[in-house]
């Protein structure tokens, strides 16, 4: 639909003091998707105005066949820009409004995906941030929360999940009517209806009735990994209402897993997956990690953004800071992930501390004028940045005193809208803190600190240095660890918290110490400098910490220092060598791995990067010899062998489908796959999306036509499923493919405006796994900001090039 309207925040602010919403009644016919592209939807809107005669909008962006305020007709047809009039409203009022979508294909509030195994069909939706409106009319803004009745007509055969589970079900002529209890009052963008011939798996747990639903044709992999999902959500429901002193309010939690569905969905009772989620090999530990995380991220969202709900976009850190920082705080209390904190060290916060020194960093909370912009925050400052910000204010205020101020502040708030200022005041009167300064720093600056000590005859000082714009650092609240070198370990000798008040700060201690490790136990956000000796140890050194968290500091920071242009990749791989010859730790293997890759891969010169791929494919092959480590160590082979021997042992030892298809990739980007080989392993793989690997094997042919099928396939057609194309992206823009490459990194300058008209999910996956890590004519990257900035690009998408520009920049930079 041409000239659709973002919501600003002043409509919101002026409907929402005009409007109180009481319920939607709504009905979705899903018959018209079983062979076809329609829904229809009826959306009775019950509602009353403060000023009556008054004049305000709703939000349409479906085919209005008919429209009703109290009695009186309204206009069918699109709305202009998504905005149906209401004239002349009454104290109270109902509407009703029918409307036909037949956009069904794009991933934008509705989607239609089809097996492409067996045929059968299945169909999702999906409402962050402001998508219901694509599928049912609404006041599609955060604090008009109202209670939903919800009914969905489907093939007879097919099953329907939605947020209050048990439903009554009739069926008459081959159609079956699921009408569904009340919803509690919710925001428009967490009810949900998945409907398809899902396969379903329940379990009672801790009192709950879980579900888990999945297309047919993953049926082996769901049942293989069932029993870890029902332990986990079991495990967590109980940690959260434990923990929140406000139990999830209802028996029934459902989790569904659909097809060509991005990332995860915090629908209220009833999350939506991506199905790359059922791994169609047995997955790693870091894999099976991830997975937990999600699992708790979304759950958490029960609490954060369901029941108690941001009032506007600008405080969306409320629910995605909060989520992430809680998911990894009950992974390590209630799972077996324990060392999740140096997992996410060495993965997330990376990601955090790039976007942070990109030049597009900004406040965790901002002014956000309408929801495109509220789109473009959904990132790694609001993510992984700001879990480590609430990881620092739990250090600041103490852990008791945080988990006594959110229970108040979901006792107070619970099925409300809130602000920043609510939570503060909470956290604040528990711990009896003036958190002030703590906000202002931490929430409405930007950029990252950076820490140093300076040791002298007279002590030790901690020096911390504000990013420039800032004048003074951020309250800190760390751990120094002070370590001796025994030759064969090394030894912690004191642990010393300091609370940062100053640019240099004296830390009384009496230890002699050969390595001062800075933020030991990553209790902070913030860049860490170490004095000369320290460097030493850690670079050299660092798998001797008796720590997982503090074995990974060693090689993060080696990590930012390679990213700030300060140490070259081969001392990383030395560093990481190391460290991951001794680590214990299994939630740090993988990711470190693929740290090393990356350093070697992408950001060493041309003329060295052979050997030091090499050097981390010895490392692999050495790690593959522990069973615990065989899965992530084969995978990181598969990403590095370089040498005949290498090869030889990759072709040995990759015998599931995965690392078989992974092996295929790499032998594509050498220049030495033959196609009957792709054509066998298609015909072993059970897995009903193969095809895509098929795909991201031949991507990485170094030849012209290799690479405009997968463009075409990818960018032009849209095939591959948002789960899949960051490893297709991957393979697709190698290193020493320039020549084949430069065509398309001048494409995907003209293509920018395209990504954000398939909604926030499409633009951000897109925009980042096709990204040009190489290629392009002169100035190119001066070329692609120029074209990020321009009309019709997203800011969704601008950013993510511009953030995106930073780090290849400096990749370049270390590769001259």
């Amino acid at each position: 639909m041409d000239g659709v309207r973002s919501l600003t925040q002043q409509q919101a602010q002026e409907r929402a003091a005009l409007l109180e919403v009481d319920r939607y009644d709504l009905e979705l016919d899903l018959t018209g998707l079983a062979d076809g592209d329609t829904l229809r939807t009826s959306s009775t809107i019950t509602f009353s105005a403060s000023t009556p005669g008054a004049t305000t909008f709703l939000d349409c962006l479906g085919e209005v066949e008919e429209a009703v305020l109290n009695g009186r007709p309204l206009p069918n047809g699109p709305p202009p820009g998504g905005h149906l009039e209401l004239p002349d409203l009454a104290s109270d009022n109902v509407l009703v409004v029918r409307t036909a979508q037949r956009r069904t294909d794009a991933g934008q509030g509705v989607h239609r995906a089809v097996d492409p195994k067996d045929g059968e069909v299945y169909v999702w939706t999906s409402f962050e941030p402001d998508d219901a409106r694509w599928v049912f009319a609404c006041f599609d803004q955060p604090d008009l929360k109202a209670a939903f009745g919800i009914t969905v007509h489907v093939p007879e055969r097919w099953l329907v999940t939605s947020n209050t589970g048990d439903a009554t079900v009739t069926t008459e002529d081959g159609v079956s009517t699921w009408r569904y209890g009340d919803t509690p009052r919710l925001s428009t963008y967490v009810p949900v209806v998945n409907a398809g011939p899902f396969v379903e798996r329940r379990s009672e747990r801790n009192g709950y009735d879980l579900g888990l639903y999945a297309r047919q044709s993953l049926a082996p992999m769901l049942d293989r990994d069932a029993e870890e999902l029902f332990e986990i959500t079991g495990s967590g429901l109980a940690f959260f209402g434990e923990q929140f002193g406000l139990p999830f309010p209802q028996r029934r939690y459902d989790q569904v897993f659909a097809p060509e569905f991005g990332g995860a969905m915090e629908n209220f009772g009833c999350v939506t997956w991506g199905d790359s989620a059922i791994y169609r090999n047995p997955p790693s530990y870091a894999e099976r990690e991830h997975r937990a995380l999600v699992l708790l991220h979304e759950m958490a969202h029960m609490w954060f953004g369901d029941m108690v709900t941001m009032r506007w976009w600008d405080d969306l850190w409320l629910n995605e800071s909060f989520a992430e920082w809680a998911c990894i705080w009950a992974a390590a209390r209630c799972t077996e992930f324990t060392d999740v904190a140096a997992g996410m060290l060495a993965t997330d916060k990376q990601d955090a501390y790039a976007a942070d020194a990109a030049p597009t960093t900004h406040p965790i909370r901002q002014v956000l004028p309408d929801v495109a912009a509220a789109e473009a925050t959904f990132d790694d400052i609001t993510y992984p940045k700001g879990a480590a910000v609430l990881s620092q204010l739990v250090a600041y205020v103490g852990e008791d005193a945080f988990v006594a101020g959110l229970r108040s502040y979901f006792r107070t708030y619970a099925w409300g809208n809130t602000t920043l200022d609510d939570l503060v005041a909470e956290v604040g009167a528990a711990s009896g803190r003036d958190l002030t300064a703590w906000v202002e720093g931490w929430l409405e600056t930007s950029g990252t600190d950076r820490l140093s000590v300076e040791v002298g005859d007279g002590g030790l000082t901690l020096v911390t240095t504000p990013p420039e714009g800032r004048t003074t650092p951020l309250p800190h609240g760390l751990r120094i660890g002070a370590y001796a070198d025994r030759g064969d370990a090394l030894e912690l000798l004191e642990s010393l918290d300091v609370e940062v008040t100053d640019e240099r700060v004296r830390v009384d201690t009496g230890a002699a110490a050969d390595l001062w490790l800075v933020n030991d136990d990553d209790l902070t956000f913030a860049a860490v400098r170490p004095d000369p000796a320290s460097l030493e140890l850690l670079l050299t050194r660092g798998g001797d910490l008796p720590t997982a968290v503090g074995r990974t500091l060693a090689l993060t920071t080696a990590w930012r220092l390679l990213a700030d242009g300060e140490l070259t990749a081969a001392r990383l791989v030395d560093c990481g060598v190391h460290v991951l010859g001794r680590e214990t730790a299994d939630s740090v293997v993988e990711p470190l791995l693929n740290r090393l890759v990356e350093a070697a891969d992408l950001w060493t010169p041309l003329t060295d990067r052979d050997a030091l791929l090499s050097r981390v494919a010895d490392l692999c092959l050495e790690l593959s010899d522990d069973p615990g480590r065989r899965v992530a160590a084969l995978r990181g082979l598969a990403d590095s062998a370089t040498t005949p021997e290498q090869l030889d042992a990759l072709a040995e030892r990759a015998t599931d489908v995965d690392l078989r298809w992974r092996r295929l990739t790499r032998l594509a980007e050498l220049a030495r796959l033959e196609e009957a080989e792709v054509e066998a392993l298609l015909a072993d793989d059970t897995n009903p999306d193969a095809w895509v690997s098929a795909v991201r094997a031949r991507a990485a042919r170094p030849t012209a036509e290799a690479k405009a099928e997968v463009w075409a396939t990818v960018v032009d057609e849209r095939k591959i499923p948002p789960g899949a194309i960051y490893r297709t992206g991957r393979a697709f823009w190698r290193p020493g493919q320039e020549d084949v490459l430069t065509p398309y990194a001048e494409r995907f300058l003209k293509v920018l405006p395209s990504f954000g008209d398939a909604g926030m999910v499409w633009a951000l996956t897109v925009a980042r796994a096709f990204y040009p890590v190489v290629g392009g004519e002169a100035d190119y990257l001066d070329r692609l900001d120029v074209a990020a900035g321009a009309d019709g690009v997203s800011p969704l998408v601008r950013n993510t090039v511009r953030e995106f520009d930073d780090r290849r920049r400096r990749r370049d930079a270390a590769r001259a």
